[in-house]
């Protein structure tokens, strides 16, 4: 139902209609999966798995009386869940205008009639916030909330103090939605939603045992990522990505923790590790980086990258990008980087020949063609 508040920004003097029930049990939305590890698939989702969820995020970050600016696309599960649904189970608005650039979002934030939530991904943060150089904002929002993407905990850091504001991060899935909520500056763990609780199966051939996913209305869903449950079942730590650590001479790493290195080299805006399909079946296999780093030298970047991470794991080839093929939402298709990758290779090849040895590669992702 809509509330006074959301009339009044609305322009209207009633609330029009009545409001539909709907049984609990309807099918009511199709989820398509990113598609960011393989073909997007296909999650059903009912009614009250949707109430009972949006209910939970309320009660969880404390929603009443604000507003919320979503740069999310609202066909993606988390714009979806934040910007459409939100609004009807829980006290908030959402707002109707543009929301994309950083000035579409401040003149958001001076237009609202009370305190805005930032509903956002670590993409557009990084666009909206500078830790190097940070500006207040004349009307910050009361909340920020990212998912998509780990968050790094000294951004959120720096970006609570500069702005007076709370950063949340949620983590979810298509195929389940969203299920834990953290505050990343001051919090490792993931906190469940209220009424969802994951149970561990089996351990797999890795060793780790697969975690379920269960919440009201529904279905239990696979989770695809590593956990260490907390005490009393009321969260859990986040190991990493199942499928997300590789091994070379017999050593391991993940993949995320290796691209969270990347990016945090000076002059790197944005960058990715990339693990070809064979490289553990193929001897001379090797990680790929792709960076956007403009005006540092790509020797220097391997250099620093060699400084910080095993020798194994230094990648073969550092391509430089004007930019990542990142999708509506910030997050990096796999087919898309080995596009990329694939392209940049091949300019490199056309324009100077490859050499053996070499173990550098730059490249422009748009004029590789």
């Amino acid at each position: 139902m809509l509330r006074d508040t959301q009339v009044g920004l609305l322009g209207l003097d009633r609330v029009p209609g009545d409001v539909p029930s709907l049984p609990s049990g309807r099918a009511v939305a199709v989820g398509l999966t990113s598609g960011s590890t393989g073909e997007p698939n296909a999650t059903v989702k009912s009614w009250g798995e949707l109430v009972a969820r949006s209910r939970a995020a309320a009660e969880c970050f404390g929603l009443a009386g604000q507003t919320v600016i979503g740069t999310v696309p609202p066909h993606h599960m988390y714009g979806f869940e934040t910007t459409v649904l939100l609004p009807l189970h829980a006290p908030v608005a959402s707002w109707f205008g543009p929301a994309f650039y950083p000035a579409d979002i401040r003149a958001a934030l001076l237009a609202l009639p009370g305190p805005g939530i930032l509903v956002t991904t670590p993409v557009h943060l990084r666009a909206l916030f500078d830790p190097a150089h940070p500006e207040p904002w004349p009307r910050p929002p009361q909340q920020v909330i990212s998912a998509t993407a780990p968050l790094d905990e000294a951004f959120a850091t720096a970006l609570e103090e500069a702005w007076g504001t709370r950063v949340s991060e949620i983590f979810g899935a298509t195929e389940f939605g969203s299920i834990a909520h953290r505050r990343t500056a001051g919090e490792r763990h993931w906190t469940l939603y209220p009424g969802v609780r994951l149970s561990l199966g089996q351990p797999g051939a890795d060793g780790d045992a697969a975690p379920t996913v269960e919440a009201p209305w529904a279905a239990p869903a696979a989770l695809r990522d590593v956990v260490e449950p907390l005490p009393g079942g009321a969260g859990f730590m986040l190991l990493g990505r199942r499928g997300d650590v590789i091994k070379l001479g017999g050593r391991r790493a993940s993949l995320t923790g290796l691209t969270h290195i990347l990016n945090r080299l000076e002059g790197v805006t944005d960058g990715v590790f990339l693990a070809p399909d064979d490289l553990e079946t193929r001897p001379n296999a090797r990680l790929v980086a792709l960076a956007v780093a403009p005006g540092r030298e790509p020797r220097a970047l391997l250099d620093a990258l060699r400084r910080e991470i095993d020798p194994v794991f230094v990648p073969r080839r550092l391509i430089l990008c004007s930019a990542l093929p990142r999708n509506a939402t910030g997050k990096l298709p796999r087919a898309a980087l080995l596009d990329l990758a694939a392209r940049a290779e091949a300019g490199a090849a056309r324009a100077a020949g490859e050499t053996g040895g070499e173990a550098l590669l730059i490249a422009d992702g748009d004029a590789a063609g």
